[in-house]
């Protein structure tokens, strides 16, 4: 238990520390913001910091930090430090750096960004890649709701009926102005998701549940490895993609860039700490990861309400069917609307004028309506990784943002480079990738993300080096093939300590007495020499 309390206070401590390191790298000033410049009564709608920060709660978490951490819970407490330091160090720059991104470039969604930063047919694959992404979220999160709401209601109103209210709402979400229905109904729902979160710690804890402490080894029952699967299966409760495309929605809704801090990096420590509690809540409500995985294949939904049912009884069951009907609906009622907003920037079409909104949503909602009748799990197989993906090319072009304007990059270039390593790795192995042995792909994501590292490394390592009076060729290129090496010594480095150990575990073993060997055969045995 105490591992998951050091945890929780590093997240804290880490958020009023390392949150005004970003904050100092982005420099923010007293410039009017989109949401004053721009105001159209529609996307662009003042608001209120403290609403703002819970809809941006909601928008980016939804149930990716319960869903999330309980999936990566099955490796053990070892999640506790991805969700920790990968809040922290990942998760909060690249939704810091998106939103305010955004904000400068007069609110543009996450695919206008980075065609700005990493060139036109970046932005081209990104425009694609972020419509589609963003319609399976809604396409996902529809069926879902609609299948509980019918269990929980008369026969005659089954599934189909409630898809339909669910698209309406869906409808109407996107269609009418921010502050109309997301801005009125997503901060209850915001502060829902936390009182769960706060109920299900507390309940473990004072109940007498025992949290284990952190340990590297992997506890996964089946033996999947900790790298890179764990990295993408976690996401929104570390770092998500998905939060690329919901920060320029607030974007432009805030009146203040030094609030950005608050409620783009606060809004993602926030997730963090309900990941971290839903983490320690699942291996230690079931005993342990054998349990956890065991429930979980009877689906994560069965999983919070069975968890919310019995530590706070029918008032969590309430908050948990909340949970998990509420929380998806507002991840796809945003998703839409991100998706009819990068549409919007694509085409260079107002959304002020109705009908124009119209014309982006009608289309929208109807393809998400014909998807809802087919079967989109073979897709929804890459959402983890797209999604893992799309974090890695948004910290790419928050890199290139600060080494333009002279900062300090490696903020984010070192997490780009991580994430890379992760996601490049992770496609190449995985079942709906390249299946390749777990030696090839290990290797491969070194050797890809290496060359990325270097592009940043160069112009630092030249600049110490004509600062210091060392030559450029034979020290600056060095220190660049030493960093582009680095990933792959350390993956041979940790190939030999694994080898020594299962050596030495062997070695250990008592050598076997053969005469208690025979002594122990029947009399009858056949011995063959």
């Amino acid at each position: 238990m105490i591992s998951f309390f050091v945890c929780l206070a590093i997240l804290i401590i880490g958020f009023m520390l390392y949150s005004k390191v970003a904050e100092k790298v982005f420099g923010p000033d007293d410039r009017k913001p989109p949401a004053l410049s721009m105001t159209d009564g529609s996307d662009y709608v003042p608001m209120g910091t403290p609403r703002i920060f819970l809809i941006q709660l909601l928008n980016i978490a939804g149930l990716g930090p319960i869903f999330g951490a309980l999936a990566g819970a099955c490796w053990g407490p070892s999640v506790f430090l991805w969700i920790t330091f990968g809040t922290l160090l990942g998760g909060g720059v690249h939704d810091y750096m998106v939103g305010m991104m955004s904000m400068r470039h007069k609110g543009a969604s996450v695919s206008e960004l980075t065609g700005t930063y990493l060139g036109n047919a970046m932005k081209q694959v990104m425009r694609v890649f972020s419509v589609v992404l963003l319609v399976l979220v809604g396409v996902s999160f529809s069926t879902g709701p609609a299948n509980l709401l019918a269990m929980l209601t008369p026969n005659v109103l089954d599934a189909k009926f409630w898809l339909a209210v669910v698209l309406i709402y869906y409808f109407i979400a996107t269609f009418v102005p921010i502050d109309k229905v997301i801005g009125k109904i997503y901060p209850i729902f915001g502060i829902c998701l936390i009182v769960m979160a706060l109920g299900v710690g507390g309940a473990i804890i004072l109940g007498g549940y025992h949290i284990p402490e952190i340990t590297l080894s992997n506890l996964h029952p089946s033996g999947t490895p900790i790298w890179p699967t764990m990295f993408i299966s976690v996401a929104c409760g570390a770092i998500s993609g998905f939060h690329a495309t919901q920060s320029p929605l607030m974007a432009r809704c805030l009146t203040n860039e030094k609030d950005g801090r608050k409620v783009f990096y606060g809004a993602m420590v926030a997730e963090g700490v309900i990941a971290l509690i839903w983490a320690a809540a699942g291996v230690a409500f079931y005993n342990g990861t054998g349990g956890l995985l065991e429930a979980l294949g009877n689906g994560q939904s069965s999983v919070v309400y069975e968890i919310c049912f019995k530590l706070l009884g029918p008032v969590g069951a309430v908050i948990a069917m909340i949970g998990v009907i509420a929380c998806p609906i507002s991840s796809a009622d945003t998703a839409y609307r991100s998706a009819r907003l990068t549409l919007a920037d694509w085409f260079k079409i107002d959304q002020k004028p109705i009908k124009n909104r119209l014309a982006l949503t009608v289309p929208l909602l109807a393809v998400g309506a014909v998807l809802t009748q087919v079967d989109v799990q073979v897709v929804w197989r890459y959402f983890s990784w797209s999604n893992q993906t799309l974090a890695m090319i948004a910290l790419w072009a928050a890199s290139v943002y600060l080494f333009r304007r002279k900062r300090f990059y490696w903020l984010t270039a070192l997490p780009a480079t991580f994430m890379s390593a992760v996601s490049c790795t992770y496609i190449l192995m995985a079942k709906e990738g390249f299946q390749l042995s777990t030696a090839i792909a290990f290797d491969a994501g070194g050797v890809a993300s290496g060359p990325m590292t270097a592009t940043f490394l160069l112009p630092l390592a030249q600049g110490a080096c004509i600062a210091v009076g060392g030559n450029i060729v034979t020290d600056a290129f060095g220190v660049v093939a030493m960093v582009a090496m680095t990933p792959l010594i350390t993956v041979q480095l940790m190939g030999l300590v694994a080898q020594l150990k299962t050596r030495k575990a062997r070695s250990a073993q008592p050598l076997l007495d053969p005469a208690a060997l025979l002594a122990e055969l029947p009399d009858d045995a056949i011995i063959e020499l």
